[in-house]
């Protein structure tokens, strides 16, 4: 089969397209045929080397929409079942940008009724950052939340989904971005553009903040006393300060809270944003327009 990875770390140009061999399920696994794959900026994290390094070549990839194509020995997923999975893992030989991948039966949830491939493939990863970010700052109805970042993948879902608990949300984005913002359920709105150069006072202070943008020491500034700050890049949380709780979100999988939330896309609360698909073949080019910045929804890969 072929399977996107990396033998030396570095910019797109070093991402490559092999031919390995299929992998094969261990117990408590299911191996699915790809139909869509989802490119995110911890990819372009691995092939860079900002994870460290590892023995041989290093497979890339951690979203997945396709078809289960070998059934568990616990009967839970059958040949030819439509599903969505987080095949999570920073070093590894083989990821989910390839035309097969095995991940835990545990990881796996049904895949999103009346959406193609393509736009569910963007789900798991981002989404259950979101909801287990949200879980951290654990928000009671009608509080206040800024999220940072609120125009990217992470941050839109979490406003999706803190505005679907009640939470009244703030959305930090660029001007350009208002609109979009505001759409996916923000309650208020304020610019990044307003904010540079004046040290992060221009913002009432909010219950929590969920630093998707990872601002860090700045966002905390904008958390009300006795608060709370949740950041989306494990252990790189800033210290504590003025009683505010900070913590950072580790995803893990967890296909029961990925048909929670494969529900609320099915429902209308949650959106799927793609911004552009490329070939397996032409990784690559996704990955140098990922670094070019300034993409709304995710790039997917299709084998």
């Amino acid at each position: 089969m072929r399977a996107v990875v990396v033998n030396a770390f570095g910019g797109p140009e070093v991402v490559e397209v092999v031919e390995t061999a299929r992998p094969e399920p261990a117990a408590g696994e299911v191996r699915i045929k790809v139909a869509a794959a989802t490119l995110n900026p911890v990819d372009a994290g691995v092939r860079s080397g900002l994870f460290g390094g590892g023995d041989g070549p290093v497979g890339l990839g951690w979203d997945v929409a396709g078809t289960v194509e070998s059934a568990d020995a616990a009967g839970v997923w059958n040949v030819g079942d439509e599903v969505v999975a987080l095949a999570p893992g920073l070093m590894r030989p083989l990821g989910a940008h390839a035309e097969y991948v095995v991940v835990d039966t545990g990881a796996v949830a049904p895949a999103p009724a009346g959406v193609d491939a393509v736009r569910a493939a963007t789900l798991p990863l981002n989404a259950l950052t979101a909801a287990q970010a949200l879980d951290l700052l654990d928000l009671e109805e009608g509080r206040t939340l800024l999220v940072t970042g609120a125009a990217g993948a992470v941050g839109g879902f979490a406003v999706q989904l803190a505005a679907h608990r009640g939470i009244a949300v703030t959305g930090l984005a660029r001007e350009d971005d208002e609109e979009l913002v505001r759409s996916l359920g923000a309650a208020s709105f304020t610019t990044v553009e307003a904010l540079e150069g004046e040290g992060g006072g221009a913002l009432p202070r909010a219950d929590a903040v969920l630093d998707a943008a990872v601002l860090g020491e700045r966002a905390l500034a904008w958390v009300r006393d006795g608060g709370a700050y949740a950041g989306v890049i494990p252990q790189a949380h800033p210290a504590p300060v003025r009683g505010v709780r900070t913590a950072a979100v580790a995803v893990t999988a967890d296909g029961s809270r990925l048909a929670e939330l494969v529900r609320l896309v099915e429902e209308g609360v949650l959106t799927l944003r793609v911004a552009e698909t490329f070939a397996l073949a032409d990784a690559a080019k996704a990955h140098a327009r990922l670094a070019e910045g300034g993409v709304r929804g995710r790039l997917v890969l299709v084998p």
